[in-house]
C-alpha cells in the first residue's frame, strides 16, 4: 500500500529537519536540526544537518556557539558572511525574547532584585557597562539600556543620554547598574561622584533614581543602600 506522505527517511538529507519540525514540532527538534533549518542549505559536499553538526562541535556547542563574533564564525569552513549572520540572528532573536519575557514580569523591590536581574549578564565582561532599567509608575521594568561601555577601570556616562533615554520610554524613574571587571564592586570616587549628578538632574527633571547598583563577582553593593544618595 502507498502512503500519502513520505517516510522521513524518503525525504533529501537537505529537508529532513523541516519535514520532522512539521511533524513532530520544535520541541522534539536537536540543537542541529533547529541550527540547520537557520542555515537553510549546507555546502557542495555536506548537507545542512551534517554542516550544523559539524558547526556544534568545532564551536565546542551551543553555549560557546551564542558567544561567537562573526569573524569566529566564518573561520568555521562552510559558514560565509550570510549564514553567520542568519545564526546571529536566530541567537539574538532568542536573547530578545528571554529578556522581554523576564522583563515583563519583573518588579524591582529591593537592590537584591537589581542584582538577580543584571548579575550574570555582567559579572564576566572585561570591561565596565553603564546599564539603565527604566521602570514605570509600579517598579515594573520596561526596558533596559547599556549606555556606555568603559576601560577596564573606568565608565563614562553623561546625565544628559541617561535621561534623553529615559524620557524616550516614557519612564516613571530609573536605575543604574554596572560592573567591576575586576570583582569588587566597592565603589570609586568616581562611580559616588555620577551619582549624585544624575539624582540631582533627576530631581530637576522629575524622573527619580531610585539606586546605583555595582556588581562584582559575586557581589553586589547598592550606592543608596550605602548613603551616597
Amino acid at each position: 500500500m502507498e502512503s500519502s506522505s513520505l517516510m522521513i527517511r524518503e525525504v533529501p538529507m537537505e529537508e529532513r529537519p523541516r519535514e520532522r519540525m512539521l511533524q513532530l514540532g520544535a520541541g522534539a527538534l536537536s540543537h542541529a536540526e533547529l541550527l540547520a533549518i537557520l542555515l537553510r542549505t549546507g555546502t557542495v559536499s555536506e548537507s545542512a544537518i551534517s554542516l550544523a553538526s559539524r558547526i556544534l562541535s568545532e564551536s565546542g556547542g551551543l553555549r560557546s556557539l551564542v558567544d561567537m563574533s562573526k569573524d569566529q564564525l566564518t573561520q568555521i569552513k562552510g559558514i560565509g558572511d550570510a549564514k553567520a549572520l542568519q545564526i546571529q540572528a536566530g541567537i539574538e532573536l532568542g536573547r530578545r525574547l528571554a529578556k522581554s519575557t523576564y522583563e515583563e514580569r519583573v518588579t524591582i523591590r529591593s537592590p537584591k532584585d537589581i542584582a538577580d536581574l543584571m548579575s550574570e549578564e555582567l559579572r564576566y565582561l572585561q570591561k565596565e557597562h553603564f546599564v539603565c532599567l527604566f521602570l514605570n509608575t509600579k517598579n515594573h521594568v520596561i526596558a533596559q539600556e547599556t549606555l556606555s561601555m568603559g576601560s577596564l577601570n573606568a565608565s563614562i556616562v553623561h546625565p544628559r543620554e541617561v535621561f534623553r533615554a529615559a524620557i524616550k520610554r516614557s519612564s516613571a524613574s530609573i536605575i543604574c547598574v554596572h560592573n567591576h571587571p575586576s570583582g569588587d564592586p566597592t565603589p570609586s570616587p568616581e562611580d559616588i561622584s555620577l551619582t549624585g549628578r544624575l539624582v540631582e538632574a533627576g530631581a530637576i527633571i522629575g524622573i527619580e533614581v531610585l539606586d546605583h547598583v555595582i556588581i562584582g563577582d559575586q557581589r553586589f553593593i547598592s550606592l543608596k543602600e550605602q548613603g551616597f544618595m
